[in-house]
């Protein structure tokens, strides 16, 4: 059905271009949050910045480390920046 592909496609480019790349400043495991150098975070409408994200698990700031290049999609989940999707550039 080529409707139901076309409806699928949106979806998947939205995806795609949320993931944003970033530098990794601070990791706060007490508090769930990292402080993360990024570009520009089409998703949310901003431009690029340094700036402190909470992140969905905490989990994820066992991954990285001050200095790591990240990609990551950040929403805005009850007004809150946080980081949803975490991957450590190879």
């Amino acid at each position: 059905m080529p409707a139901a592909f076309a409806q699928a496609t949106p979806a998947t480019e939205t995806a795609a271009d949320a993931m944003s790349t970033g530098e990794v400043r601070k990791v706060d495991k007490n508090r769930g949050k990292m402080t993360i150098k990024h570009g520009p975070l089409a998703n949310l409408g901003m431009d690029a910045m340094t700036m402190v994200f909470r992140v969905q698990d905490k989990a994820m700031l066992d991954q990285v480390k001050v200095g790591d290049k990240i990609n990551f999609v950040a929403e805005e989940p009850n007004g809150q920046l946080t980081v949803t999707k975490l991957e450590k550039q190879q």
